[in-house]
């Protein structure tokens, strides 16, 4: 017997009943993004590694380690399976002068890939939302999409202020950003002593990335270095300013965060994060900012960007830990078929039913015809489902079917098997109920 071949480490099989609670995440998002007009795009998974190389920065982690990248065996080509969605909508948005018309905003959900160490909320193979809004500068929108996020937390029940919590900065422009990394430089210098070795990796490439360090004996050197915010020119701290008041004047909480920076070198202005106490070490489950250079950077005509990404199985973590569950996808109803029951009555009337939008499970004959009327009741009061539908021979040759309640204790009732369609609104309001 041949061995049976396993998954990736770190690339996970979703599974029923499970996979149940991803459709109603991506529902709830699509839903969302209908109320504030944002429109599906779907890339490759496969990009140029340029792509990341010029968009993420050479000396980002990403890019330094988590890629997966590989040539193609046919060309040579290099390419890699794309680390997260930014760069991938920017580059089609590049290709097919899909801004020539004015802004776009855009959604996507789909598969992602960062080779690091699995561990619980963070897999080789992850999944992300993303929103982005193309072509427009102003703080307003800045501010709608982290709107959007705060209805998204409601729409799934998770309270905004203690389950998830809102950190805001400005990273300013490139030149407020330039002059506040020298000064970073030179303190961060004179206490190289202190610094540990990622610190003194990212010194001269990536400075700002050491603000965001977890090392404890590192905590008074960062929290004693110049703050990007002093540094910000009058045109950036009127666009925080005017995001600030658009959440304040919608009553979101959110704190001030002068040391949060994002992992990709194209931010700009503002930046955001949603984190929670709940997941441990994993307490970042979404965030984003304004990228007003990413677009010339990748080869379009320069226009700003704004956007943000949360990670699937981090959000999905949290709504188990706080026991938020996702509406039951059980059967309205299982067809229990007995024996010498006509099997093509039974299919027209469960088929009509469907039709009408009930939920119908069948219970499948064997290869020796149908279970025992025992096991059948058996799976149905196991699938979850309200009713049970009997097609008994008896009832069938009255032209009639049993509808039996599993959960309610209610009492059985006959119905005609002619017109099920008349009947089915009885099912689905008891779903509804």
């Amino acid at each position: 017997m041949a061995d049976i071949l396993q998954a990736i480490k770190g690339m996970n099989d979703i599974l029923p009943p499970e996979s149940a609670r991803w459709e109603w995440l991506e529902e709830t998002v699509r839903a969302l993004m209908r109320r504030y007009g944002y429109s599906n795009i779907r890339t490759p998974i496969v990009e140029p590694t340029a792509l990341f190389v010029r968009g993420l920065g050479e000396v980002t982690d990403i890019v330094e380690k988590e890629m997966y990248s590989f040539a193609d065996s046919l060309n040579g080509d290099k390419l890699t399976l794309r680390p997260e969605g930014t760069a991938g909508v920017v580059r089609a948005m590049n290709e097919h002068s899909f801004l020539y018309e004015g802004g776009k905003r855009l959604f996507y959900i789909g598969p992602m890939f960062r080779h690091e160490r699995p561990q619980k909320g963070r897999y080789r193979q992850f999944h992300q939302v993303g929103a982005e809004a193309l072509g427009f500068a102003g703080p307003d929108v800045d501010a709608e999409l982290i709107l959007m996020t705060v209805a998204l937390w409601r729409d799934l029940g998770l309270n905004v202020g203690t389950d998830v919590r809102l950190e805001l900065n400005s990273l300013g422009q490139p030149e407020e950003r330039r002059a506040h990394r020298e000064a970073l430089i030179k303190h961060l210098e004179q206490h190289a002593s202190l610094l540990d070795e990622d610190a003194r990796r990212r010194l001269h490439s990536n400075p700002l990335r050491i603000l965001d360090t977890k090392n404890p004996a590192m905590q008074p050197v960062v929290e004693a270095a110049p703050k990007l915010m002093d540094f910000l020119g009058e045109a950036s701290l009127a666009h925080f300013n005017a995001v600030k008041q658009v959440l304040d004047a919608a009553g979101v909480v959110y704190k001030v965060n002068p040391r949060l920076v994002r992992g990709m070198d194209y931010y700009n202005l503002t930046v955001f994060e949603w984190v929670t106490d709940r997941l441990g070490a994993q307490g970042t489950i979404c965030g984003g900012g304004r990228y007003d250079g990413l677009i010339e950077q990748l080869g379009g005509k320069p226009a700003p960007a704004v956007g943000w990404g949360l990670g699937m199985e981090r959000l999905l973590l949290l709504l188990q830990e706080l026991g938020i569950e996702s509406p039951s996808t059980a059967p309205d109803a299982v067809a229990l078929v007995f024996a010498g029951t006509p099997l093509s009555t039974v299919m027209s009337t469960v088929e009509a039913l469907r039709q009408a939008g009930v939920r119908v499970l069948l219970n499948p004959a064997g290869k020796d015809g149908p279970a025992s009327p025992k096991a059948q009741f058996k799976k149905a009061d196991a699938s979850g489902a309200l009713f049970a539908l009997i097609f008994g021979p008896d009832e069938v040759a009255q032209g009639q079917v049993s509808v039996k309640p599993l959960r309610d204790g209610g009492e059985q009732v006959a119905r005609p098997l002619a017109q099920p369609g008349e009947w089915a609104a009885s099912l689905l309001a008891h779903r509804q109920s």
